[in-house]
């Protein structure tokens, strides 16, 4: 992907189904959006007016009551995929989020400051009205449309990295490592999630993420593995038969301040006027994080002190499913077969990762897994990475 090609044309009104790309069309038989539901962005709270809504044409009329920029989401079940969000709301002012929504579980969310993971997030279902919803338009139409709804997922991600890294940094500067490695897995699960982003970006993944074996000779190491050394120090042997020397304080606070230095650069980066995804970028992008799981999170070579190989491999796996969930509605009409056989292989492996915990409650060290359950899982990425590699020859084909 080249960094920062020709600008997305910004949307004030979006039109989107969840899981789905679309086009302003209202669904077969159903009649315009009705009264737009009450959204007000505070401080503190989110507050919508109504916790359901029937299938649809749906509006959300957002009024911003901080005195911040704000943006307003609806949210996939999954809590991740955006489905519709509207953008730099300006303090008193209102606009207006249309999307086509089907039946399902959302959930509703506001991000004042636009940084973060948000306040106020809410659940929010939509019943069934009975009214046909289908795509409509061209399949050009269709991937524009997927590839705007993939730059406002990374920017969301990005975003929340940037105050989960905040935090972290503030505890490992203040030396309570108790806090910082308690924090580690979890914030690097936003950057693991659009890593070949990160990756487009010329040095930015090197200064952010290389391990210290990936380190150039007369380089010097920075980002989240030079911390992450710090916190789980190696015995002598582990490390070149030397005794690891811990970081001065002077030096803790130099790197904690590089890495979100380098963050708040890729924070900016994604928000460029220049920056998008092309539909391709997104579906070789779900590859390459599956490329990740297979070169390092599987043989837990990524996390190789802290041994939270597994919350890279979840937070990598939710990435390409995000990715593949975008496009999948171009690839049904293209090759529906082949969007069945990856429904099915996604499903799987997350079935078995999940036998090793979750992003939210945590999960067991690499070094807990016994040979024939990194085989499972290795098995369960392969089976997956052969279909997905496939995935763009069908999107552009």
């Amino acid at each position: 992907m080249s960094p920062r090609p020709s600008a997305l044309a910004a949307a004030a009104v979006l039109c989107v189904l969840p899981l789905s790309a679309c086009t302003p069309n209202a669904p077969t038989g159903g009649d315009a959006a009705s009264a737009p539901l009450a959204v007000t962005s505070s401080a503190d709270d989110c507050a919508v007016d109504a916790t359901e809504a029937p299938s649809g044409p749906l509006s959300f009329s957002v009024s911003n009551d901080t005195d911040q920029v704000t943006e307003f989401y609806l949210l996939a079940e999954d809590g991740l995929r955006i489905v519709g969000e509207v953008e730099n709301i300006g303090p008193g002012i209102t606009r207006t989020l249309t999307v086509q929504a089907r039946p399902g579980e959302y959930f509703t969310v506001c991000k004042p400051g636009m940084v973060g993971d948000g306040i106020g997030r809410k659940a929010f279902t939509v019943t069934d009205s009975g009214a046909e919803i289908r795509l409509t338009g061209d399949l050009e139409d269709q991937g524009e449309k997927a590839a705007a709804d993939y730059v406002a997922y990374v920017k969301d991600q990005v975003g929340q990295l940037v105050t989960a890294t905040a935090s972290f940094a503030d505890a490992y500067r203040a030396g309570d490592d108790a806090t910082a490695r308690s924090l580690y897995a979890p914030s690097r699960a936003h950057y693991e999630r659009i890593e070949p982003i990160a990756e487009s970006f010329g040095d930015l993944d090197p200064k952010l993420d290389f391990r210290e074996a990936d380190v150039p000779e007369g380089d010097e190491w920075t980002g989240w593995h030079r911390i992450e050394k710090d916190l789980w120090p190696p015995a002598a042997a582990d490390n070149g038969g030397a005794e690891y020397a811990p970081l001065s304080a002077e030096d803790r606070n130099r790197f904690a301040g590089l890495l979100v230095a380098d963050t708040g650069e890729l924070y900016d980066a994604v928000h460029d006027e220049g920056f998008e995804v092309p539909i391709d970028s997104i579906s070789n992008g779900a590859v390459g994080l599956l490329d990740e799981v297979a070169s390092g999170k599987i043989t837990g070579e990524e996390e190789i002190w802290s041994h939270s190989d597994l919350w890279d491999f979840q937070a990598n796996l939710e990435g390409a499913r995000v990715a593949f969930d975008g496009v999948r509605p171009i690839v049904e009409q293209k090759d529906g077969e082949l969007a069945t056989r990856l429904d099915a292989r996604f499903a799987a492996l997350e079935r078995r990762l999940a036998a090793y915990g979750s992003l939210e409650s945590g999960f067991a060290s690499y070094t807990d897994l016994s040979t024939a359950q990194v085989k499972e899982l290795a098995d369960g990425v392969n089976a997956l990475a052969e279909p997905l590699s496939t995935l763009t020859a069908v999107l552009v084909g």
